[in-house]
């Protein structure tokens, strides 16, 4: 760990002389709002010395030489939305937000892409785009919430992934402040390019580890004029299950294929103060479809219900917006049965994860916890909760802990990884270690030193450094 200096008045002085002196606190009552992030459990809580609102991409500049001068640790946050502790000010030293920096810059119809800056929240993105008749394809469940520095940062997934890729897919360049405090831009407005390094690829998903991305140049695609929604009811879970291949293969293209588990299902609906068919014994396969032809929606809507029906579906229903309420409420209504409680996104193999379904019952039900399961299902990308009922805080931990490390061991027997979309931040270090192998673990800390070398930027997140 690293010998950091506290954050003085001398070093206060400097940071507001950089920002004004309106963005930048250091009053203890409103420092305590930027401890945590998502993470619920107080654990990982870390109050940080200061918080900085940065206004330009010269000011986040101007702040990271000072705190390589001064050795002060600065964690960037963006919405804040993190669940795994990315935001969390783990080493103490500053929280630069960058909320200030949210316009979008340029749209442009005829070339298909979009400059903005970081702090542009999601939603107002993919809004921007549709009103001209376009689409950006990042499309994370907390869009109407996080922003768009912390999507490119943690390579968010989202429900349209299965059919577009996640955020490093929608992307053409970003601008950086590297750990040092030099600006640079990496990557073109280019549909190939085999120039060097792919560098603005390692920053995109590096959790704010290897620079601070201050704006980007986003890929848009025409918007599909022509939308359905299918919701496939399923009682027998693996049936659920095994009919998600079966839609990859069927040349169906879907833009998006949810799971939800009857325990999820519950959840969200008493939550939402929802009730859908078999809500008591359900398990539910979400599928949406876009096309730019109607006759060629109808074809796929088609198909989609036979391939459903014969595969066991005991309803096949078109959704409306309800049931997209249904899935975003999710996060929200676990937390409401249970103020602590663990989030989690494994991912596997997509022909992995009916095994690694009925695996994690098993594991959940030897260890007798309360969880609650969803699934971007046409990616392999597992989401569950479990929740702390009836525990003490010693029992919780304990329980947790094997739990996790059965879930995780047979995770990698599949060929997967810790997370899809979330990230490692501070909450999985020591899993990350454990698990990664060690050639590529060296890899890893070798670009952390080389362009961070005085450990100054969201030190305590995804690795340790010797």
């Amino acid at each position: 760990m690293n010998d950091y200096n506290a954050v003085d008045q001398t070093i206060l002085a400097q940071l507001r002389e950089i920002t004004g002196d309106e963005h930048v606190i250091d009053d203890p009552e409103k420092l305590a709002a930027y401890k945590t992030d998502e993470e619920t459990n107080p654990r990982y809580h870390h109050l940080p010395e200061a918080v900085v609102f940065p206004g330009s991409v010269n000011e986040v500049a101007a702040v990271m030489k000072l705190a390589n001068r001064r050795l002060f640790p600065v964690t960037p946050r963006c919405g804040g939305t993190s669940l795994c502790g990315g935001a969390i000010p783990a080493r103490g030293g500053i929280v630069m937000v960058m909320t200030r920096m949210n316009r979008i810059k340029e749209i442009s119809e005829q070339s298909l892409y979009m400059t903005v800056e970081c702090g542009a929240r999601t939603e107002d993105v993919q809004k921007a785009a549709n009103a001209k008749g376009l689409l950006y394809a990042g499309d994370p469940c907390s869009a109407d919430s996080c922003l768009i520095g912390g999507n490119l940062a943690t390579n968010a997934g989202g429900n349209k992934a299965v059919r577009y890729g996640t955020t490093r897919h929608q992307v053409y360049s970003i601008e950086v402040v590297t750990p040092l405090g030099e600006i640079v831009n990496l990557g073109a407005r280019l549909n190939k390019k085999t120039t060097g390094y792919c560098l603005e690829q390692l920053i995109i998903g590096s959790e704010g580890t290897l620079g601070i991305i201050t704006g980007a140049v986003l890929k848009l695609v025409p918007l599909p004029p022509y939308r359905i929604d299918l919701l496939a009811i399923f009682t027998d879970v693996d049936k659920a299950i095994d009919i998600v291949p079966q839609i990859i293969k069927a040349g169906i293209n879907p833009t998006s294929i949810e799971f939800m588990a009857n325990n999820a299902i519950q959840s969200a609906g008493r939550y939402c103060d929802l009730r859908f068919a078999h809500f008591a014994d359900g398990s539910y396969i979400i599928v949406t479809v876009e096309t730019f032809s109607e006759d060629e929606l109808e074809q796929k809507a088609v198909l989609l219900d036979e391939l459903c029906s014969e595969g066991g579906a005991a309803e096949v229903l078109e959704a409306d917006e309800r049931v997209w309420r249904l899935r975003k409420a999710y996060s929200e209504a676990a937390r409401s049965e249970s103020k602590v409680n663990s989030h989690e996104d494994i991912v596997v193999p997509v022909d992995s994860i009916a095994a690694m379904l009925k695996k994690m019952n098993e594991i959940e039900k030897k260890y007798n916890l309360e969880v609650r399961t969803v699934a971007h299902a046409g990616d392999g990308n597992i989401h569950f909760i479990p929740l702390k009922m009836d525990m003490s805080d010693e029992e919780w931990e304990e329980t947790l802990d094997k739990f996790h490390a059965e879930v995780y061991e047979y995770v990698y027997s599949l060929g997967g990884r810790l997370s899809g979309e979330h990230g490692i931040g501070c909450k999985k270090v020591d899993t990350m270690e454990r698990f990664t192998d060690p050639v590529e673990l060296k890899i890893m800390k070798t670009i952390k030193k080389a362009l961070d070398p005085n450990g100054i930027l969201n030190p305590g997140k995804i690795f340790t450094l010797d």
